[in-house]
């Protein structure tokens, strides 16, 4: 990987990060609709030029229904969930958490595609939620003080991504990656807008929540797709993939300076076994793969 393009791959990690902090700080006074309703529209407003400079325009209108789709199940939906989850727990930990969306992206892939689970990627499922049950046994409580809801919907959230991801490999073949990305918020957006307008918060948010509701949109959502599909582009899909296992050090690493959280023992544990478990799923690792049955001819 050539120099400008690891830049690339940090700086997204590191855009990508921020947002889990952008939603702690933003979430708690525009409540979890508003908003990803503001992330969407910005993050659209912020891509449509670029869509009209790649002259992918046409694209969003033959692919509307796929887009919508995806704008629903890639956007709408684990945004939100997000935005909920992020008020009770640390951007460090909901970073870690989304690391999980490999794993549901496989076991989409089997009970859709039949897609065949071998060995290394058995292993890396068992590896993985045993992974999530470190980071968060010791919390998953529906009493007080608990955070199993809010664990539950980031893993509800990771699980919308997991099957957009297989979406979009039966549906959206062929569509332009940025009118796929510019399309999905101009999506959510607008399926997001009605709730918004009857959730608005009474108490007028502050600057700093307008401010990271501005930069998520901005950066984590209009830059950091930009940053993303040049990735694709540039290095293929199995080294751009490698973000994954950089935004939960960095979101672990923003709300430590920014927020004063703890970065403990147990959260590195579990971040290091859920990411070791994505390497096996996601196939960058496959020790047992001579174990493995050879598909018939």
């Amino acid at each position: 990987m050539r120099g400008r393009d690891l830049a690339d791959l940090f700086l997204l990690a590191a855009l990508w990060g921020g947002s889990f902090l952008f939603i702690r700080v933003a979430g708690p006074q525009f409540g979890a609709v508003p908003m990803m309703a503001m992330r969407a529209t910005i993050g659209a407003l912020s891509l449509l030029p670029v869509l009209w400079l790649a002259g992918q325009w046409g694209a969003l209108r033959a692919h509307a229904p796929h887009i919508a789709v995806m704008g629903l199940v890639n956007s709408a939906v684990p945004f939100v969930l997000f935005g909920y989850a992020l008020v009770h727990l640390s951007a460090g930990m909901g970073a870690v958490l989304n690391a999980t969306a490999p794993f549901w992206a496989a076991l989409v892939a089997f009970f859709w595609f039949g897609e065949r689970l071998g060995a290394s990627r058995l292993l890396g499922l068992g590896v993985g939620f045993a992974g999530v049950f470190m980071l968060v046994g010791d919390r998953f409580s529906f009493g007080s003080g608990g955070a199993a809801l809010p664990v539950l919907a980031t893993l509800a959230a990771t699980l919308s991504y997991g099957y957009s991801a297989n979406y979009a490999r039966r549906f959206m073949q062929g569509v332009g990656p940025i009118a796929s990305a510019a399309g999905s918020q101009v999506s959510a957006a607008l399926m997001l807008a009605p709730f918004a307008f009857f959730s608005w918060p009474a108490r007028a948010p502050d600057a700093l929540a307008w401010g990271s509701v501005a930069l998520l949109g901005l950066l984590s959502t209009g830059l950091g797709y930009v940053l993303f599909f040049r990735l694709l582009a540039r290095v293929g899909p199995a080294r751009a993939i490698t973000v994954t296992f950089l935004v939960p050090v960095f979101g672990m690493l923003w709300g430590a300076l920014f927020l004063d959280e703890a970065i403990t023992a147990n959260m590195v544990a579990g971040a290091v076994t859920i990411l070791a478990g994505t390497a096996l799923t996601t196939g960058l690792v496959a020790p047992l793969r001579r174990f493995e049955r050879p598909r018939a001819s």
